[in-house]
């Protein structure tokens, strides 16, 4: 009986440092860093701090839309919205002939109370913040789709439904950017430059009141006048 209870504790013994023996080779044939930043990156989304060009005017990005990359890109919405003329509603409106009109009315579809209550119409402006987060744009909505946080994407998109109308409305040139100011003109020297000269009578200004030296008197005290009893 002790022999044999004397085997089962060996051979558990034995069996706990052999998998004790395996979790430590495991563990360093298989062993992994900590990665420095968690997680995985998602595609169209920026950091917080991250250094990127500040976003344009929709109009800018519209002067140069291509509709067929936007119809491209719309094929994302296509689950849920259709912009064929008379095609039927679905999960979302159909969306012929939408620039222009209400938002959050019409094609008989039952909008949220969020949009329907937003006012304004569909216009480049609008549309764009609307493709770019809808749930920002209309806190409430039942619009699921996170949106599209590329400008040009959203600029071809909109082109594409603009064409998508019995009468497409022409795409906005691109506003005029504002001129860099000189990097070599200091802050406030415009200005300081502008006043300088804004006179009429720049230039070397003349004394109000000169000092008359008479050459014919002698300062013969050492004061600073001539002495009036004594003559040359």
């Amino acid at each position: 009986m002790d022999d044999r209870f004397n085997t089962i504790a060996g051979w558990t013994l034995f069996a706990g440092i052999v998998a004790l023996g395996g979790s430590i080779v495991a563990a360093e044939l298989f062993h992994s860093e900590r990665p420095e930043n968690m997680g995985f990156p998602i595609a169209g989304v920026v950091e917080d701090g991250e250094d990127t060009e500040a976003e344009k005017p929709i109009a800018f990005y519209l002067a140069s839309a291509d509709a067929a990359k936007g119809e491209q890109v719309f094929k994302k919405c296509t689950a849920c919205h259709n912009a064929d003329k008379g095609g039927a509603n679905a999960l979302g409106p159909n969306l012929w002939g939408v620039l222009g009109e209400p938002v959050g009315k019409g094609h008989g579809f039952a909008f949220s109370d969020a949009l329907a209550s937003k006012g304004g119409t569909w216009d480049w402006d609008t549309m764009s913040a609307w493709l770019k987060s809808p749930k920002a744009f209309a806190p409430g909505t039942k619009m699921t789709f996170a949106g599209l946080s590329n400008p040009e994407d959203r600029a071809n998109v909109i082109a594409f439904l603009n064409s998508r109308s019995d009468s497409p409305k022409p795409l906005p040139a691109a506003p005029a950017e504002a001129a860099a100011p000189d990097p070599g003109t200091a802050p406030g020297a415009t200005d300081a430059q502008a006043k300088a000269g804004s006179g009429t009578n720049d230039g070397a200004q003349k004394a109000e009141a000169e000092p008359v030296i008479d050459a014919g008197k002698k300062d013969v005290k050492g004061g600073g006048e001539a002495d009036p009893t004594k003559k040359n």
